[in-house]
């Protein structure tokens, strides 16, 4: 089994580190082609503005929307929550719209403004999530198949869950969590079907593009 890292921009390389850590292999995902073979895919924090250009530039949007038609998960972090987001506050288009929220990026303020925290996240155990929130989002509104897993003590809700899609609005991976990456593989491999391999759909790829 494999799970692809969006690998455009921001902090792919934690996430492809917290998998492998876990003893999955981690996909870096450039192009189409490269999400033929994972049961699962990753969006990583960084910045939503360029990743919507770059998702379009290398034509990923169609087959990643595809892939989680399949029920394959997805999580999304920081940035991948605005990037999954149906809604963002402000009236911005949405990038992939799989999850039933509004969104309020940069919400906590800027770059000097970030911070860590312990969060209650009962869905992965009674331990406290460790988070580290950099010119973090936040989740103003929720679908009603939207499970709400986490929130600050203010109430506000920083991590959801909508069938196989699941957000949060912290970094788990740069705090050595490895809880949310366990349970996107096990998810991963409930929607992997036995005795296949793990590639069980195939995109139509323009393999004569160059990644970037």
């Amino acid at each position: 089994m494999k799970i692809g890292v969006l690998a455009l921009q921001g902090a792919f390389r934690e996430h492809l580190s917290t998998l492998s850590s876990i003893g999955v292999e981690g996909v870096p995902v450039r192009l189409p082609g490269d999400l033929d073979e994972v049961a699962g895919l990753i969006i990583p924090g960084g910045e939503s503005t360029t990743m919507r250009k770059l998702i379009d530039r290398w034509d990923l949007r169609g087959p990643i929307l595809e892939l989680a038609a399949t029920g394959a998960p997805i999580f999304g972090t920081c940035a991948g929550m605005i990037v999954l987001a149906r809604e963002i506050a402000g009236g911005e288009e949405p990038i992939l719209p799989l999850l039933d929220v509004t969104v309020e990026r940069n919400a906590f303020g800027r770059q000097l403004d970030s911070f860590e925290a312990d969060i209650q996240v009962p869905v992965l155990g009674d331990q406290p999530v460790h988070g580290v929130f950099i010119r973090a989002p936040v989740i103003d509104r929720t679908g009603p198949d939207v499970d709400v897993l986490a929130r600050l003590d203010d109430e506000r809700i920083v991590a959801v869950r909508e069938r196989n899609v699941i957000a949060t609005a912290f970094h788990p991976e740069l705090a050595g969590e490895t809880r949310f990456h366990r349970l996107v593989a096990t998810m991963a491999a409930e929607h992997d079907e036995p005795g296949e391999g793990s590639g069980r759909r195939r995109h139509p790829t323009r393999r004569s593009r160059t990644a970037p």
